[in-house]
């Protein structure tokens, strides 16, 4: 009988945690190559994390609603006897060394199988976590609270850190350093054991400010990584880009009517946010500098040949702006599908690592929280962000008289370095001028 432990794989974009959300597996089960063994939450969101190895759980080395560094024992796992599942396993560590080096972040995909090798899987049945609360209806983006930017296209000014031992990275945790902020000397950009040691001895030359004790009756409330992605997102896009914010009341209530005439005559039809997104989608073909990403290093605005719309969705493990790819070849009826499967899949935390990446331009639809209106924070690599507040009844003048009208407010956020006010007021126009009058709209299309 020998054991084989496992050890929480780097799973890529730098990330050097992982929370455990639930075991698919428990000590004495008995478990094949490539089965899933454990849902883990990264910054980035819920995954399977399948194991190399076949054989009998020794030990789980970390509770549910724990956090455990990458390279830290995960699973050991019991094997009597050489199975024919011993090549895979071997080809699953070579796998996941050699994609560490190249830094990746692949570890998970056709994790220790091979041509003819057992894919297998048996899996204990899904229910609720312990102590999780029921999903919240999704809302869409708070004001407040932006969407993780994507990495997926963002200009390159710095190369993202490479790290081969997990030790280098427990020792840049203990030392309170982020590896992005550490000079490489390695080769091929790989930060080593003594740049670690070299710029947490650059820091502490500096004077510290003097410790603050905790205050009675506070609570801390420790960040998760996906907060921690958040937070550092954030801070970005407000460092980086020179962000400028114009709004404008519409109209909605023609919008409104189609909407409601389309549910009396029996048919669901596609609701707002999918007409939203339609003539967004219309305006971005107009205005193509607004789909766009800022090359810092080459000085260039990249206009992208493809609208990924990102829709900004609020679920129970924070906020995220999964992408609809290809929204720009797609009918409104098609983007209402998309957009529903998006969102209800966003509330579980299960969107794929290219649809929380691939967007080119944010929709936010903060009305969803009662609130009128909003200054967000641009989605960094993109370039803008457009937002839609509630509908309400209010007094508008219309052919000289004043009555009641659907008002919602619309804000867009823009980088002023790709264009100027009157681009910006152009692309909001085109929209709320297609919002005023759907109907004309949907037939210029």
């Amino acid at each position: 009988m020998s054991d084989q432990t496992f050890l929480l794989p780097d799973l890529g974009e730098g990330l050097t945690e992982a929370d455990i959300v639930r075991w698919l597996v428990s000590e004495g089960d008995t478990v094949v190559v490539d089965q899933s063994i454990v849902e883990v939450e990264t910054a980035k969101s819920v995954v399977e994390v399948p194991s190399p190895y076949a054989g009998v759980v020794a030990s789980l080395h970390a509770a549910e609603g724990t956090t455990l560094d990458v390279g830290k024992p995960l699973i050991t796992v019991a094997s009597a006897t050489p199975s024919p599942d011993a090549p895979a396993a071997q080809g699953a560590a070579a796998s996941y060394r050699e994609e560490e080096r190249a830094g990746s972040g692949n570890v998970l995909i056709g994790y220790g199988t091979s041509e003819g090798g057992h894919t297998g899987r048996r899996r204990r049945p899904r229910g609720a976590r312990a102590g999780s609360a029921p999903a919240k209806a999704a809302g869409l983006a708070d004001p407040l609270v932006h969407p993780l930017p994507s990495e997926h296209s963002a200009p390159a000014t710095k190369r993202v850190p490479l790290v081969i031992s997990p030790l280098v990275r427990n020792l840049a945790r203990e030392r309170g350093l982020r590896l992005d902020t550490i000079e490489a000397s390695g080769a091929g950009g790989v930060i080593t054991r003594a740049d670690v040691e070299r710029s947490f001895a650059a820091r502490s030359a500096a004077p510290a400010l003097p410790a603050v004790g905790p205050a009675d009756g506070e609570r801390r409330i420790p960040l998760s990584g996906f907060r921690k992605a958040a937070a550092a997102a954030l801070s970005r896009s407000r460092s980086e880009i020179p962000e400028a914010t114009v709004w404008v009341d519409v109209d909605a209530t023609a919008l409104w009517e189609l909407r409601e005439r389309t549910r009396a005559a029996g048919a669901p039809g596609p609701g707002l946010l999918a007409y939203l997104s339609r003539f967004t989608v219309a305006a971005l073909k107009q205005y193509p500098v607004l789909n766009a990403r800022l090359d810092t290093e080459r000085q260039e605005i990249v206009q992208l040949p493809q609208v990924n719309l990102g829709i900004a969705v609020q679920g129970d493990r924070g906020l995220v702006a999964p992408a609809v790819i290809g929204a720009d070849t797609m009918t409104t009826s098609q983007l209402d599908t998309a957009i529903r499967r998006l969102t209800a899949t966003a509330r579980e935390g299960r969107n794929t690592a290219e649809e929380l990446s691939a967007g080119t331009f944010t929709l936010n639809n903060y009305g969803s929280f009662r609130v009128d209106g909003s200054a967000a924070i641009i989605n960094h690599p993109q370039v803008a962000i457009l937002g839609f507040g509630r509908i309400l009844d209010r007094p508008w003048v219309v052919d000289g008289q004043i009555c009641a009208r659907k008002i919602t407010q619309m804000s867009f956020v823009f980088d002023h370095r790709v264009c100027d006010g009157g681009t910006a007021a152009g692309f909001m126009r085109c929209v709320a001028d297609a919002v005023e009058d759907p109907a004309a709209a949907i037939a210029g299309l």
